[in-house]
């Protein structure tokens, strides 16, 4: 089962829900692990933005067709 049809199934077991307390719950829940999520997220698109940009002094560049040309040496296509 994909992550969508998860989100849609999760959706409609909260519509059927008539606890206050489990609403309650719940919120928190997804509070709480997006507050874990958000600064490690964060942290590693800064760490690799910097390389990127490092690469990018240090001429380490390439095009899209070297680039997809490498991926399918990679894939080995």
């Amino acid at each position: 089962m994909d992550i969508q049809t998860r989100k849609l199934n999760f959706i409609q077991e909260i519509l059927e829900v008539n606890s206050e307390r489990i609403i309650d719950k719940l919120e928190s829940t997804l509070k709480n692990e997006q507050q874990k999520l958000d600064p490690i997220l964060k942290e590693k698109l800064t760490s690799r933005a910097l390389k990127s940009n490092e690469n990018i002094r240090e001429g380490k560049v390439f095009s899209r067709k070297e680039a997809e040309a490498k991926l399918k040496e990679r894939i080995g296509i």
